[in-house]
């Protein structure tokens, strides 16, 4: 029975062509070995998986090939490389400095870089996980780093770069290993299925790509566990449910409803996520990733910043164009804020639905505003259903206005003015140019109020108008316009009295330079025909009927009644 052997060691790169993602590393390297400036120290630096100790045995091979082919890659045939292939190399020394961290380690390692090699040129030490070395080892390792023996060839691999020691990096020639792409890992399992003869369909593979990511090693490890599970053919549901991965149907499922109002079907969507076993978390952050697809989704130039495949990628492209981007932008906000409160929230099913709630009653005030162009809608219902939010990160809605126009939706970019006729109590603002004096407040839906009072402060308090805008509850119902909620006809006259200040504040206070004003009236008191109203001198009479003593106040004072 022959010894299995996982992919990962079987399909190790053997020369610089064969590794995958790391395009410039190797080409440098090469370019190293052809000048024959070969500096005596390298660092590699990266994630786990990506290449560093791999590149760093090619390496070793090569500067002691004894015939390098003409594009400076080992030829693997003479002598120095077959013993290389055979990990019976003498001109290779690795150490793993995770365990061997001691001075008395690098002591030993030390007395031995002074041996010169057996076969061929170079000697050459890999100490993987460097960072792992202790103060005094690095300390004691200094010297022989700096100057060598001419046959020594220090290469230091390490996934955490910030512990090293500044003595160490400064005298390495470093290499920041990359991420492998989503690409060029689903191509390089390609081409190990097609060698081991597997079925596997190409969204099961950038399943796995995702799942490792960026690591090679850990896409291979994932890529034999599965092909273990499926008994040689894997599809994307096998790959889903193998993985624990929530199906990506779910979301599509959960923005149509949203798009329709179906609220409910939305907690059934979710309890159904639950009851598969998938933990309310990964439904959130896999919604969050679903909304950044259709988001650059709206405009072919951000479009391929969707690593969804070419089979989904019609699908986000379809479902994208029934999205207003004012939708997207609100569920993303939301969505990171129920992110961040998840874990510190009590009830966190009810967080989650919740939220989804709150985005469902978004869309529903976004399609009655299409309705009613001239009639705002007060969004009550969905105030209703939040939960109480604490400060996030402040976001400027110039920066909405500018993802709009990123995204190349020309429906959502109109003004105001474009979008809906505003009725007579609707105020529209000039343009206003921003100058250096103009403040910097910055403010998001959830915390508008707060930022408001900041606004408003160039106003005198205890005012009329101070009193009537503070209490006014501003609404942010798209970019640049917002919308008051005023008590009576009075604060309204008040209101536009002062209109242009009001909107110059605005403008300057939010940094927008076209601002939209409208208000409605709330808590008007209608006054009965057939009510008989009192003058003021009756009205005294009445109250100094009932305490003689108001009569003594205005004698003493010498107070009139007008």
């Amino acid at each position: 029975m022959e010894s299995y052997i996982v992919s990962a060691r079987k399909y190790r790169p053997q020369t610089f062509n064969s590794v995958v993602g790391q395009l410039s590393i190797t080409q440098t390297l090469k370019s190293a070995v052809k000048n024959k400036q070969l500096a005596h120290a390298y660092l590699f630096c990266g994630p786990r998986g990506v290449g560093k100790t791999t590149c760093a045995r090619i390496f070793a091979k090569t500067i002691n090939c004894f015939s390098p082919t003409d594009d400076n890659e080992p030829c693997n045939e003479c002598e120095s490389c077959l013993a290389f292939n055979s990990n019976r190399s003498y001109n290779i020394h690795e150490l793993d400095a995770a365990s061997n961290n001691s001075v008395e380690d690098i002591r030993n390692l030390i007395e031995q870089v002074r041996i010169p090699p057996r076969l061929g040129k170079y000697s050459v030490y890999i100490i993987d996980e460097v960072h792992m070395l202790s103060s005094a080892a690095f300390n004691a390792f200094l010297k022989t780093l700096e100057e060598p023996p001419a046959h020594a060839v220090f290469v230091l691999a390490t996934t955490e770069k910030h512990k090293i020691l500044a003595t160490i990096l400064s005298r390495c020639q470093v290499f920041d290993f990359n991420r492998i792409r989503i690409e060029d890992t689903v191509d390089h399992l390609r081409y190990v299925a097609k060698s081991e003869n597997i079925i596997t369909e190409d969204q099961a593979l950038r399943i796995i790509a995702q799942k490792a990511d960026g690591g090679m090693r850990d896409a291979l490890s994932i890529f034999d566990q599965l092909v273990s599970f499926t008994d040689g053919e894997i599809t994307y549901q096998k790959a889903i449910d193998n993985l624990n991965i929530l199906d990506y149907e779910f979301y599509f499922k959960t923005v149509d409803n949203i798009l329709a109002n179906q609220i409910s079907e939305l907690m059934l969507i979710f309890d159904d996520v639950i009851r598969k076993g998938f933990d309310g978390l990964m439904f959130v952050s896999g919604l969050s990733g679903h909304f950044r697809n259709l988001l650059m989704s709206k405009n072919p130039k951000t479009a391929r910043l969707v690593d969804s495949g070419a089979d989904m990628e019609q699908r986000y492209l379809q479902q994208a164009t029934s999205c207003s981007t004012n939708l997207l932008f609100g569920a993303l906000q939301k969505l990171r804020e129920c992110e961040l409160n998840y874990k510190i929230s009590k009830n966190q099913r009810l967080h989650v639905e919740l939220t989804l709630m709150d985005i469902g009653f978004y869309q529903f005030n976004i399609d009655n505003k299409k309705k009613n162009p001239g009639k705002q809608v007060t969004p009550s219902a969905h105030k209703s259903a939040s939960i109480p939010e604490k400060k996030t990160l402040p976001i400027k809605p110039q920066t909405q206005v500018n993802i709009k126009k990123m995204m190349g939706d020309e429906d959502e970019t109109k003004t105001p003015t474009q979008e809906s006729k505003p009725d007579n109590n609707s105020i529209i603002a000039e343009p206003v140019p921003e100058t250096e004096e103009s403040p910097t407040t910055v403010f998001d839906i959830a915390t508008l109020a707060d930022s408001w009072i900041d606004v408003i402060q160039p106003f005198e308090p205890k005012t009329r108008l101070y009193i009537a805008l503070k209490a006014s509850n501003p609404q942010f119902e798209a970019p640049g316009n917002f919308k008051l909620t005023l008590k009576s006809e009075g604060q309204a006259e008040i209101i536009e009295e002062n209109k242009k200040n009001i909107l110059s504040c605005i403008s300057k206070g939010y940094q927008i330079p076209s601002v939209t004003l409208e208000y409605e009236i709330t808590a008007q008191i209608d006054i009965p025909k057939n009510m008989i109203v009192k003058k003021p001198n009756e009205v005294l009479s009445i109250f100094i009927e009932k305490n003689p003593a108001i009569n003594l106040l205005i004698e003493k004072f010498n107070l009139e009644v007008k």
